[in-house]
């Protein structure tokens, strides 16, 4: 509950960071955001985002410690250690967050201003630029290498791990316990970790443009709204 609670932090943090100029925007098109505060909001969420993938690690370990290790549980997953994670996971957003943003100020908007997106999402403030984005979006594939690629590796080692102990549980009343432990991890990992690859890292000409807006919206506002229903039911 301690990292459910970090989770539905973050949750909470990245919906109030995107809904409610969302909703300005959809009321009132005319009334424009500043260029300062486009750029806060993409920085905010990335940091959001980047938090969310690292929490989701953390919880992925945490559920293999007590189905591989229940009775060293409460040594292993110790107060400080939590803590420890945790604070990891929201500190380091933040430092690649700000390469991005210090990317973006670097180029020149000298065309439309006018973005096509429900919010100010990286991708879509980029192609607002005039100048190369070449090297923005290098640096945004190879932050989604270490920042998805690699915690979504730690998450399939740490389930493998677990579906190998779970297949050696003897009775089928341990089994069912062991999966409905899981089970709810699971949906929040496959829901989040899908829609930001397909958004992020897959061809931009297999998605249309209004496809890549529908997959934004899927990670920032619907992920936040349906974790609190995923863990809630399965409690």
């Amino acid at each position: 509950y301690f990292l459910l609670s970090h989770l539905a932090t973050v949750d909470i943090a990245y919906a109030y960071n995107t809904v409610p100029q969302m909703l300005v925007n959809l009321l009132n098109p005319a009334k424009p955001i500043s260029f300062a505060g486009c750029l806060t909001q993409t920085f905010l969420s990335m940091s959001f985002a980047h938090t969310e993938c690292l929490l989701l690690v953390v919880m992925s370990y945490d559920r293999y410690v007590v189905i591989c290790y229940p009775l060293r549980y409460s040594a292993i997953m110790s107060w400080r250690l939590c803590i420890i994670l945790t604070m990891t996971s929201w500190a380091y957003g933040t430092p690649l967050s700000l390469v991005h943003v210090a990317l973006i100020l670097r180029l020149p908007f000298c065309g439309s201003h006018e973005i096509n997106h429900f919010f100010c999402e990286i991708l879509s403030v980029l192609k607002l630029a005039c100048a190369d984005t070449w090297l923005n979006q290098v640096v945004i594939f190879v932050a989604c290498v270490f920042i998805i690629v690699g915690p979504l590796c730690l998450v399939l080692v740490s389930y493998t791990r677990i579906l190998s102990a779970i297949l050696r549980i003897q009775s089928g009343e341990g089994c069912r316990k062991a999966f409905s432990t899981c089970s709810s991890h699971l949906c929040v990992v496959g829901l989040f970790f899908d829609s930001v690859i397909v958004m992020y890292m897959a061809p931009k000409s297999c998605h249309p443009e209004e496809q890549q807006k529908i997959l934004s919206l899927f990670y920032s506002l619907f992920n936040p709204m349906l974790n609190p229903f995923i863990y809630s039911l399965r409690n």
